[in-house]
């Protein structure tokens, strides 16, 4: 069953948000920033080990670049963070947790959605009904929102839907992204996603608040790239 594998996990990450705002109740201030200190680190382990793949960094630096432009000139942080704050408001959050409930929201989108087994994963699943690497990444997913809930609270539920449009939606375009992906564009996409997941880890750790969905466009220009430059 095609989609199985994004439909398990939005439920995790629902589940994993709801074990969070529980245990969150319990745990001290101290307590919840070391988690998520922890989540960062661990972020910057994937993103490190992620980058690594590239053949030629400048394939990824010129993504980057590129990517960051057209995610500037279209204002996606902000279009982001404007989805964030609908579906606080359709949500009846209070305004006092508006800020959190954002960030909340954005930061879990990214996590959830950025690197290569959200892409990898809904090719497998559009094409073979394979679900393992979905499955994989819904169990970590899961896991993360836990601690992402418990120190940033309910926002992380909405990035729920993200992953159901943006996974979901990698999933149906399948069939075209099989024909048209290479190997090394693969390879590629997987290096440019880890810095972005780099990006996010310095944002979880506090250090910069990159503006990691500025960049999402890279994952278009990287396969063109690759395809016009690669040998």
């Amino acid at each position: 069953m095609r989609g199985l594998g994004t439909a398990v996990n939005v439920l995790t990450v629902l589940a994993g948000t709801g074990a969070g705002l529980v245990l969150g109740n319990r745990l001290t201030e101290r307590t919840r920033a070391t988690l998520l200190a922890g989540v960062g680190l661990i972020t910057l382990v994937i993103g490190f080990d992620q980058a690594s793949a590239t053949h030629n960094v400048v394939f990824p630096l010129v993504a980057i670049v590129l990517g960051g432009l057209a995610g500037e000139r279209l204002a996606i942080e902000e279009r982001l963070e404007g989805l964030g704050e609908v579906a606080r408001r359709r949500l009846r959050t209070g305004s006092d947790g508006s800020s959190t409930f954002v960030e909340a929201f954005v930061t879990a989108s990214l996590v959830f959605c950025v690197g290569p087994l959200t892409i990898l994963g809904s090719i497998q699943d559009g094409l073979h009904a394979d679900h393992e690497l979905l499955f994989v990444k819904a169990g970590l997913d899961g896991l993360v929102s836990i601690v992402l809930a418990s120190t940033l609270g309910w926002g992380v539920a909405g990035a729920a839907g993200v992953v159901l449009v943006y996974q979901g939606g990698l999933t149906l375009l399948a069939g075209v992204a099989d024909d048209v992906l290479t190997d090394r564009m693969v390879a590629e996409l997987t290096a440019t996603g880890g810095i972005m997941i780099l990006g996010i880890g310095l944002r979880l750790l506090d250090v910069k608040r990159v503006r990691v969905a500025s960049y999402l466009p890279a994952l278009l220009v990287i396969p063109v790239a690759v395809a016009l430059f690669a040998r």
